[in-house]
């Protein structure tokens, strides 16, 4: 005799077995019982039917299922896992996620594990993310503690998770639908035998009733309403409640006690109560579901623009090949109308590229050789080289849904504060019902069970649990369809506390795109030599001023140069040192012909020439002004004071800071902040980050490519500041509907409990009314979906 899973001979001393297709198999050893029974459980039972060769033996004290230890094989983990350093990131597909408590109870659950960083679990989009320190945890250990506590996890692939929703939504709508088919049955039962349509009944006819009630209820109690007994076993599992525990334990007890009346024929029976209750609870949760997806579909909508194929350029021939498998350096050919694959530099080729999917800006933008490119993008007018310049996982668009994602999966403080609320309140309907229970066994003992379920029915804070979530990711989902993307969902309730708006000049409040206009020479070099000079320092600069100087023809070799942010730029240049910048990054005094020169040029001795650099300023700068509460508005910028002075006054700031180093501006920015006061700061996000990190919200007109590495709390795809306003509405209406919720949700409660309590609410009245409270909440989140922005 053999064990079943791996063909080992059997111990003549142990025996275990383990139920595979329908019958018992003998198994060798613990190990292998435990990997057949996990592997049973998790539906792939399969293996075992079409399997050619036996599995290897599995270690006595193993518990992880071999197939979730293939997750910590790097090859395995190059497409879905972000490595820096020793930490690594990930971004999980969960089933089994229905509520709020469920996110929580994994979140718990993961947290306690040796070397997480951070967990994040969005109930809207049925995923977590997981940041985990590679040294001290695997990845499996991640999977398996996921699956011990009755979840299962997989790594989320944009068309696999969208299966994984059709999967479960097919599974809601099949319950719901048994539910109400059967509900409609046994209503119309209940129906005749309280009103007397058919009659005065024999107790044998009545009873007949009673058990085609009760038949008609099986499929509804056992299979439409299991989601929230496995919710409930989760919790007790975990030591912890949920909203699913009073629903559990009032629809068992329901049907325990129609059951015992049933078979007595005595008593009351609550078949059309239980029914019409887990009806139109799957409703309520129906819609839930439905609305998140709708939220989560709006946010990671770019996903759907990225084409599974691409065509390669290799050795002159051109064939297809996964997107996902193409490797940095290789060439992909566009042709007019497709989608560009994945992020590139044009090699070969001009065209109109379509970039609304990432900025919400419809006009398209001429990219030309030597133009960076981004995946999910439209080209639309002529056929384009591009050259890959990273991995599909480290794509723009793949940033962009991490970041929502952690956006979507944070709580701010009201959140959390809701969430420990809901906790305590279901510990107290679950006492104030065992105490409803004992007080009505002594007051009228035939009325205490049906009393005590219309509490457990009517009072549970689905309502409550839905308020605060349902609107912060419906108003997240609507920003980012705006190209506004929010990297912290507490911004939206910081944003209601600011005292102070802060803005950058350069990039920001002006579009950053300038023009040398005047060149004025005090040194012995002529203007041309001058020029190459301060290209040449230039050259190594990301700053938008540096643009201004053409770096197409430069010609000399520089050595020893860095750039001092904030400051300017040093470099060895033909063995003499020079240094380009503002006035601030000059020791020696500035000659008075080149004081509205906004860039000085010098050496180690004296300033040899200076530059007038202009800059436009932004469209929409004026308006957005206009538009925004806040009254102290301030300039923080590193220009020289007659340039920041002349755009104050244009656009009527009455507070301006020139010649600001990042540490002054980050300075003043405290200052602000002191007593009471809340900063939001608006700057590129890229040459700001001490003022950015130092401001309770910090936002950044950036372009695309610095997306990544930027610091900003909240960044704006289609770098106009209407945005800014945008996000001032949007937080303000998302706060109002979020008050409006829980003002429902707790006065609901508020007002039922007692009605509940001395019985003037029966079962079916409380199914209806907690139902339905839950519906109002989801459907008044979901009216942020369809506000417009404004002009």
């Amino acid at each position: 005799m053999t064990c079943y899973h791996c063909e080992q001979p059997l111990p003549p001393d142990e025996e275990f077995t383990a139920l595979i297709l329908g019958e018992e198999r003998q198994m060798c050893c613990i190990g292998c019982k435990a990997v057949a029974e996990t592997i049973v459980e998790n539906g792939l039972e399969d293996y075992y039917r079409f399997r050619t060769e036996p599995a290897e033996k599995a270690e006595a004290d193993r518990a992880v299922l071999p197939d979730l230890e293939i997750f910590n094989d790097s090859s395995v983990q190059e497409s879905f896992v972000i490595e820096a350093g020793n930490e690594r990131q990930a971004q999980l597909s969960l089933q089994g996620v229905s509520c709020p408590a469920c996110a929580w109870l994994i979140e718990r659950q993961l947290s306690k594990l040796s070397g997480i960083a951070k967990v994040a679990v969005n109930v809207g989009s049925r995923r977590a993310s997981v940041s985990w320190d590679s040294t001290k945890l695997n990845l499996s250990d991640i999977f398996e503690t996921i699956e011990s506590i009755g979840y299962h996890a997989q790594p989320f692939q944009p068309d696999q998770h969208e299966q994984i929703y059709n999967k479960q939504n097919k599974q809601l709508l099949i319950q719901l639908g048994i539910a109400g088919l059967m509900t409609m049955q046994v209503m119309m039962l209940a129906f005749g035998i309280y009103f007397g349509v058919f009659g005065d009944l024999e107790i044998v006819t009545l009873n007949y009733f009673q058990w085609t009630s009760l038949l008609l209820s099986l499929p509804v109690v056992f299979y439409s309403a299991n989601g929230f007994y496995a919710s409930a076993y989760r919790a007790f599992k975990a030591k912890s409640v949920n909203m699913d525990v009073p629903v559990s334990l009032a629809v068992i007890g329901l049907f325990i006690t129609s059951l015992i009346s049933t078979f007595k024929l005595d008593g009351e029976t609550y078949y059309e109560s239980i029914c019409m209750f887990i009806f139109l609870l799957l409703v309520s949760r129906y819609l839930e579901h439905k609305s998140r997806h709708k939220s989560a579909q709006i946010s990671a909508n770019s996903m759907t623009h990225i084409p599974v194929v691409a065509t390669l350029i290799e050795d002159d021939s051109q064939k297809t090949l996964l997107a996902n498998k193409l490797k940095v350096d290789q060439v992909v050919l566009v042709k007019t109308g497709e989608t560009i694959p994945i992020d590139g530099v044009i090699v070969n080729g001009t065209s109109d590229v379509d970039e609304s999917m990432l900025s919400g800006e419809f006009l398209p933008v001429t990219k030309k050789t030597g133009d960076t490119v981004f995946g999910g993008t439209i080209n639309q007018s002529s056929s384009i080289e591009v050259k890959v310049t990273t991995l599909f996982k480290d794509a723009l668009i793949q940033s962009i849904l991490r970041m929502q994602e952690f956006a979507f999966a944070q709580k701010p403080k009201i959140a959390l504060l809701v969430d420990r609320f809901s906790q305590y309140f279901v510990s107290a309907v679950l006492a104030i019902s065992a105490l409803t229970y004992i007080a009505w066994l002594w007051y009228d003992p035939s009325r205490a069970f049906w009393v005590t379920a219309s509490v457990l029915v009517a009072t549970c804070p689905c309502a409550l649990g839905l308020a605060t979530p349902s609107a912060l990711t419906c108003a997240i989902a609507l920003l980012n369809r705006q190209g506004i993307l929010v990297k912290r969902a507490d911004v939206l309730e910081q944003m209601k506390t600011i005292t102070h708006v802060c803005f950058d000049k350069t990039g920001t409040l002006t579009e950053g795109k300038f023009t040398l206009t005047a060149v004025k020479n005090r040194s012995d070099f002529s203007d041309s030599d001058i020029l190459q000079i301060a290209e040449t320092l230039e050259s190594i600069s990301e700053h938008p001023i540096s643009r201004a100087f053409s770096s197409e023809n430069v010609t000399l070799r520089m050595t020893d140069s860095r750039v001092d942010v904030g400051q300017g730029i040093f470099g060895n240049i033909n063995g003499i040192n020079y240094k380009i910048g503002s006035s601030r990054y000059f020791t020696c005094n500035i000659p008075e012909e080149l004081a509205e020169c906004n860039v000085l040029l010098g050496d180690e001795d004296k300033v040899l020439a200076g530059f007038i650099v202009n800059d436009k300023t932004r469209a929409s700068a004026k308006n957005t002004l206009e538009k925004l509460p806040y009254q102290n508005r301030y300039i923080l910028s590193g220009d020289n004071e007659s340039a920041v002075s002349n755009l104050a006054s244009e656009l009527t700031i009455e507070n301006w800071y020139s010649e600001c180093s990042p540490q002054q501006k980050m300075q003043h920015v405290q200052n602000f902040q002191q007593g009471d006061g809340r900063v939001l700061m608006v700057g590129d996000g890229v040459n700001d980050s001490p003022v950015m990190a130092s401001a309770d919200v910090s936002v950044a007109i950036a372009g695309a490519t610095d997306i990544a590495k930027n610091s900003a709390d909240v960044i704006m795809m289609n770098q106009s500041l209407s945005g800014i306003s945008e996000l001032t509405r949007v937080s303000e209406q998302s706060y109002r509907i979020i008050k409006q919720n829980l003002w429902w949700a707790a006065g609901y409660n508020t007002i039922v409990l007692p009605l509940a309590v001395t019985g003037l609410l029966s079962p079916w009245m409380g199914v209806i009314g907690m139902s339905l409270s839950s519906i109002l909440v989801v459907a008044n989140s979901t009216r942020l979906l369809n506000a417009k922005a404004q002009d």
